[in-house]
This record gives structure tokens, sequence and C-alpha cells, in this order.
């Protein structure tokens, strides 16, 4: 739902933020963000981040543990499903009461569990029975429609479909997928390999192979296409994080996590919604792996991507960044209107913040 409720983000919203962030903020001189902490208590590393807005947020992450925030993170809730140990690496929340979290892992160890009631219960919705198959990441068109990204099963990238609100899931066939690279993959490292649009659209992205690609649907993942990234690729780089202001404007960040974390033509935009990819030159790209990335929805063009050295900002919709702190995050999200908009961002040793913006 990342970019669900962005959508819902119009010239009124903009203008209630206005009083927050001034018009000029968006140049050179524009608005310095910084991380507000949120302490959680927690030693867990937090990949799944849900924001709802700038009081509500949700994050899941390793040994089971999911965690939930009603007070803008001056408290926090442990509503962790009972008895698990699964890595929990994506949750996506549509209110505080209502959300779908995703485990990782080969076979019975991807799972989709559901809450109707901020956590208090959890209902196991869908249990994977390939043995091949591994889900990274899920996202949501709407309060019913949603999709969950698999890596290849038999040469072709394959998708869970729910039309009732995360409740049940359904394997889609994959006649409309196309097939997959040798060593291609997705990354489950923030929950943004897949994000979902307005209507029936959506978009994964991948690694591993000869050169990272993003695919992309607008028939709720009943068939999709490809296109070739400019970005790099390698055994451990590509395209970890997808982000979308509307239906058109994206962003696409990544690197290598695995030696140096090196961001190597690990940034991309888009302006037409995916169909082609710009590579964004090395001095003005983030200098390090980024994990992974959120529009900024009281803003007119601004995203921001995190990884494990830092943050990075940018003002023009992806065109160039600049790096803003120096902390740990795995994952960013920004949700909510008016007023109530928030950014929030999660990473290891329960390090959960939320995004503050000043002059």
């Amino acid at each position: 739902m990342k970019t669900l409720r962005i959508a819902a983000l119009a010239a009124g919203v903009l203008l209630a933020m206005s009083q927050l962030v001034p018009a000029q903020a968006v140049g050179h001189h524009g608005p310095k963000y910084k991380w507000d902490l949120k302490p959680t208590g927690s030693a867990a590393q937090f990949r799944g981040l849900a924001a709802v807005d700038k009081n509500v947020a949700w994050v899941a992450g390793s040994a089971g543990q999911v965690l939930r925030t009603v007070d803008g993170g001056r408290k926090w809730q442990n509503v962790s499903p009972p008895g698990q140990t699964l890595l929990f690496r994506d949750v996506e929340a549509f209110d505080a009461q209502h959300a779908v979290i995703l485990a990782i892992g080969v076979g019975e160890d991807s799972r989709i569990y559901r809450t109707a009631d901020g956590g208090k219960h959890w209902s196991e919705a869908f249990r994977n029975t390939e043995p091949t198959a591994f889900y990274d990441c899920l996202d949501f068109n709407n309060s019913r429609h949603g999709l969950a990204l698999s890596d290849p099963v038999d040469g072709k990238f394959r998708i869970a479909a729910t039309a009732d609100g995360g409740k049940s899931w359904k394997v889609q066939s994959t006649k409309g997928m196309p097939a997959a690279l040798p060593g291609e993959f997705a990354f489950a490292a923030s929950g943004t390999c897949l994000v979902a649009g307005a209507g029936r659209t959506a978009w994964f992205a991948t690694g591993g192979g000869a050169v990272p690609r993003v695919f992309r649907t607008v028939d709720g993942g009943r068939s999709w296409k490809v296109t070739d990234s400019p970005m790099a690729s390698g055994e451990a780089a590509g395209i970890f994080s997808l982000s979308f202001r509307g239906q058109l404007h994206g962003v696409a960040v990544g690197g290598d996590f695995g030696t140096t974390g090196d961001a190597v033509k690990a940034a991309s935009y888009t302006s037409d919604g995916g169909r082609s990819w710009k590579l964004v030159p090395a001095d003005k790209a983030p200098k390090k792996y980024r994990s992974g990335s959120a529009f900024v929805p009281w803003s007119a063009a601004t995203f921001v991507a995190v990884g494990p050295t830092g943050s990075d900002v940018s003002l023009d919709g992806g065109r160039s960044w600049t790096q803003f702190d120096d902390g740990y995050f795995d994952s960013v999200e920004c949700a909510g209107h008016g007023a109530k908009a928030g950014c929030w961002g999660s990473g290891k040793d329960g390090r959960v913040a939320r995004l503050a913006v000043g002059r």
C-alpha cells in the first residue's frame, strides 16, 4: 500500500503541509532532514515496516517479533504471533487494527499472517507448499487486493494474490510471467522489492542475474512486462527497493551488500511508469548500498533512501541524492494524510525512528 497511500495525496494535502515545510524547501537550501529515534526496547532487526501515519506504525523482524505504536513511537506494544521464531521481513498495515505480515524462507517457512484486532490474535492466511519457493515481499493496491512475490520456481518468478484483504491467497499462473534470467532473484531486504500502485498496477525488481530488471503488471499480476535496468547486478547486487510517486514517477536503489557495500550504478529513476529507467550518475547517486526507499508524501518530488551506512534524500525525483544521516536503517516508509503524514525508518538492534524536517 506504499503507493496506494501516496495516490490519495492531492494538492490540498500539499497545501495543508505547507505550514510544516515551506515552499522554498525543495531548493538547495531546503529542509534539513534528520531521524528522531523512537526506542523500542527490542534487539530484533526490523526489516519489515508499515507506516500508517505519523502516530501509527508497525515493525516486523527477526525471532518472530512484531511491534506496534499508536502514539508516535513513545510506547511500543509487542504484538508478535505467539510461539513463532520466523523471520518476518515485510508488514503491510491498513490502520492500527488491521495488518498482514510475511515470513520468509524456503518452503513452508514462507508464510503470511493477518490480524484484525491490533495484533491480539493472528491467523495464518498462507503457507507456501512449494519446496523451492522463497517469498520476499508483499504489497497492497487497496484494502482488498494485494500481491506477494517469490523467487523463481521452474524458471519464473511466482506471485500469490489476495482479493479479500489478505484473508486468503492464491498462487497465480505463470503463463503471463517472462522467464527469469540465470541466477536472477529478488531481495528480501526491506519489503520494497515489490510495490503496488493505483488500480491493479504493481512493480517488482530483481538482481543476481546478468542485469537487474523491473517487472510491471497492470492487471493484478496475471501478466507482466519486463524492462532491463541500467543499474549494476551481481551475486549480491541489483535493485533492492522501488518506490513511486503516482503511476509514472519512481526510483530504484540498490548496490552490492556482499563485499564492500559500494554503490556502483546503484540508483535510477523513471518518468514513464517503469517502462524505461535512467541511471543516476555516480557523483549524484548514494555512495553506498541502499536497501529501502520511499516517496515523502508532503513533497512534490522528494524521496528518501536508507541502508546500513546511512540515509539519503532526493529533492528532484531521484535525479540526485544527498546523504543526511549515517545511522543504520534497513527500511523506510511514508504514509498518512495532511498533518498526520509521517515517514518511519527501521533497522537492526530494534532501531526505529521517525523522520523530522526542519530548516
